[in-house]
């Protein structure tokens, strides 16, 4: 797909440790919404796994400026690794939230919107890995787009059944926050489908 004069392409394999790293930390986002799962000690480990996305991001960035010649525009790669983190930061979210708001049996609904989010990050993992092969990368991101729009019926099912059956309205704020957080980093794997999707055609 990429040709021309010979560019560094370690940028690509930077893509994919981004992304499986992100998986990882949906994975364990899942394990959080078990029964009995052990909160403080699995957020932990999201934790530490958002720190290791954002020193993989500062090392993406730092080898941009440094390089010379590279293999799809620079703004894409600032934009696709952005991206990435940005879900990996979601998830850090969503499990802080679940600490803190002391969160001892997780809603259906939640478990609905991760495992969801995990499909999705499992795509992004797929479509970074195909990149390099042109239109190969489209099936990821039209499925990553079909669990955003799933994602993205549950959540508003779910806000129009917190608002109408809980009293408690400390609960619903707690409930809502969640609802929110996850079905926003299921929308971040569709902003990494799209920009994924405008470097195919760019360099098709």
């Amino acid at each position: 797909m990429f040709k021309f004069i010979p560019r560094e392409e370690k940028f690509f394999e930077m893509f994919v440790s981004m992304a499986q790293n992100v998986h990882e930390g949906s994975r364990l986002l899942t394990e959080m919404m078990g029964t009995d799962a052990d909160l403080p000690n699995l957020a932990e480990s999201i934790k530490s796994l958002e720190h290791k996305g954002d020193r993989m991001t500062h090392d993406l960035i730092t080898k941009l400026n440094r390089t010379f010649v590279v293999p799809i525009d620079r703004e894409d790669i600032y934009r696709l690794s952005s991206c990435i983190d940005d879900i990996m930061d979601l998830i850090e979210s969503v499990a802080r939230r679940m600490v803190l708001f002391k969160i001892s049996k997780p809603s259906e609904p939640a478990v609905q919107l991760s495992q969801l989010l995990h499909r999705g990050t499992a795509e992004v993992v797929a479509a970074v890995s195909e990149l390099k092969n042109g239109m190969k990368v489209v099936e990821h991101c039209i499925e990553i787009n079909r669990l955003e729009d799933e994602a993205d019926h549950v959540y508003h099912l779910v806000l129009g059944e917190l608002f109408e059956t809980e009293k408690d309205p400390i609960a619903l704020i707690k409930w809502k926050e969640i609802y929110e957080t996850l079905e926003t980093s299921v929308d971040k794997c569709e902003d990494v489908a799209n920009v994924i999707e405008s470097i195919v055609v760019k360099n098709a």
